[in-house]
């Protein structure tokens, strides 16, 4: 089994390196004067104890070249790592001025983070690599202190006072976030995770508002599920033998094989997707598998939601192979969107061609479809 036991926390910001060296200079300056003065204690009080042989007729009392060995080099060492560490504490403590201001607001026993475009995340935090970033936070009820080891930061977050840190991060992943200060029963569960993301993945997080995904409407989502469930294998633009038509479906008056009429309403549309065989259209069978239990209450509002808007000009139908001529030779006839609309309807699921235009069309059906409306052959 390989050793898994890191010695220390990723280097992740533009801190790292720094106070590491620092750190670890101290470390080895304290075991080294450690050892020194160990070393000596145990040499001298062997070589003088009690009935040993060593020469104790001529003591010395004072040596000035020793006292200014042991004075001198320790005092121009410590001045030196004093003028280090409060180098690198300045540094860490005024930010750039074009710092991106993010504030963090520490409650009991959680981290609210709200972006200045208005996004807001709980316990998580979302910086880009290559960036300074500053947080001014403030505490809702007791001292917290917010930690991000990988990044070497660390600031008290106290209530009814501003503080500030900065940092830059330098490599994009996932860092451990914490608060080092106790702060009551939970204190050990306040933690939460730093997601640092190079620049364009960050500009696309904070323009999709927060998601790693551009946000979907309601019927966008119910959209997504209508294909990966392959409704429109057999439900396209027209009846056809293997299902009806869920064009304009909504609010439609629908004839039943018991000879009922009924109202597409929300709840016909429930109940069609959950246990079609209740109510068959009429011509049809159990053809329709039941998904009840196989799909939740939001998969089912979403399905609704997209099917309420099939056949309107906006709505992009998915349309299965053996529906594709009709997709691309619908007119303006009835209800039916114009030739354009229903090719660029069926191109959203089928393999496009970037570089076709209207006047370079690549047998592009959609391109073709508009440059045949705009020569007057459309709707």
């Amino acid at each position: 089994m390989p050793f898994n036991f890191p010695l220390q926390p990723p280097r992740a910001s533009s801190f790292a390196d720094q106070h590491d060296a620092l750190f670890y200079t101290l470390c080895i300056l304290t075991v080294l004067f450690t050892a020194i003065v160990g070393f000596g204690v145990i040499f001298f009080a062997i070589k003088y104890k009690k009935g040993s042989p060593a020469d104790r007729s001529r003591p010395i009392y004072e040596d000035l070249r020793l006292e200014l060995t042991w004075t001198i080099i320790p005092l121009i060492m410590g001045l030196g790592i004093f003028y280090w560490g409060a180098s690198l504490f300045v540094t860490m403590r005024v930010p750039p001025k074009d710092a991106q201001e993010i504030y963090v607001i520490g409650k009991q026993w959680m981290w609210h983070v709200q972006h200045s475009n208005g996004v807001r995340e709980n316990n998580t935090l979302h910086v880009p690599v290559g960036k300074p970033v500053k947080l001014t936070m403030i505490s809702q009820d007791v001292i917290h202190a917010f930690y991000i080891p990988a990044f070497r930061a660390q600031m008290h977050v106290v209530p009814g006072r501003y503080t500030t840190m900065w940092f830059t991060a330098t490599q994009a992943g996932k860092y451990h976030l914490f608060c080092s200060m106790y702060c009551g029963t939970q204190h050990s569960e306040m933690g939460g995770t730093v997601v640092a993301l190079e620049p364009k993945e960050w500009a696309e997080w904070i323009a999709n508002g927060g998601q790693s995904t551009v946000p979907m409407t309601l019927e966008q989502s119910g959209q997504k599920l209508y294909n990966s469930l392959a409704c429109n294998n057999c439900h396209g633009v027209k009846d056809t033998v293997k299902g009806p038509s869920l064009m304009n479906i909504y609010n439609s008056r629908r004839r039943m094989s018991n000879g009922e009429t009924v109202l597409a309403d929300d709840a016909y549309l429930r109940e069609s997707i959950l246990r079609p065989h209740n109510r068959l259209t009429a011509g049809y069978g159990q053809e329709m598998p039941e998904y009840q239990g196989q799909i939740t209450e939001e998969d089912v509002i979403k399905l609704v939601a997209f099917m309420k808007n099939l056949g309107m000009p906006t709505t992009g139908l998915p349309v299965s192979g053996t529906d594709r001529e009709a997709a691309v030779t619908a007119g303006s006839k009835g209800s039916m969107s114009p030739l354009a609309t229903n090719a660029i309807q069926y191109q959203q699921f089928s393999e496009r061609q970037p570089d076709a235009t209207a006047t370079d069309r690549k047998k592009d059906l959609s391109v073709n479809a508009i440059a045949a409306q705009q020569g007057g052959a459309g709707n």
